[in-house]
């Protein structure tokens, strides 16, 4: 079954979705932050068919979040390396990581972030860098960018709030 692209959406949030929505890349990507570079421990770790697997790879690749690299010329065999891009996706696994535990983890957190200096567990928060609030305070709110479409500022408008009798 071919997936729609969503490569030429304006959206951000589509553009990232058509480059690592498909669930095997989120979890590839995890096992690279985890020190995984090549085919087989991907395998071994994911228990992917070698077919999905080469293809979820190749997609990767093609997006510029893994590098492909010959660490053996007879047979030819590849590894697989983190670029900046794909370094730059860390944040998204932590956050996606720190959900999950708190949603959907009835038997408690089976893999938590922690300080490797001091062993304690970390408490991941996604934060505003000019205000050091936290990005889900109410005072945060989708807008269009300079490069929105008319379409996208229409969706992202102000809205004029209700005013609720007492």
């Amino acid at each position: 079954m071919r997936r729609t692209s969503f490569r030429s959406m304006t959206c951000p949030i589509a553009r990232g979705l058509d480059r690592v929505g498909e669930w095997w890349s989120i979890l590839i990507l995890r096992d690279a932050f985890n020190g995984l570079t090549r085919f087989d421990q991907f395998e071994d770790s994911l228990g992917i068919a070698p077919n999905m697997l080469a293809r979820r790879l190749k997609a990767l690749v093609a997006a510029g979040l893994l590098e492909k690299r010959r660490y053996s010329i007879h047979p030819p065999r590849f590894e697989y390396a983190l670029t900046e891009r794909g370094r730059d996706f860390r944040p998204v696994l932590v956050m996606l990581q720190t959900w999950g535990n708190t949603h959907f983890a009835p038997e408690g957190r089976s893999v938590i972030t922690i300080d490797s200096r001091t062993g304690r567990e970390a408490r991941p928060v996604v934060i505003d860098a000019e205000s050091g609030l936290p990005i889900t305070d109410p005072a945060f709110r989708s807008a269009p960018g300079p490069a929105a479409s008319e379409r996208t500022r229409r969706r992202y408008a102000p809205r004029a709030v209700k005013e609720t009798a007492i």
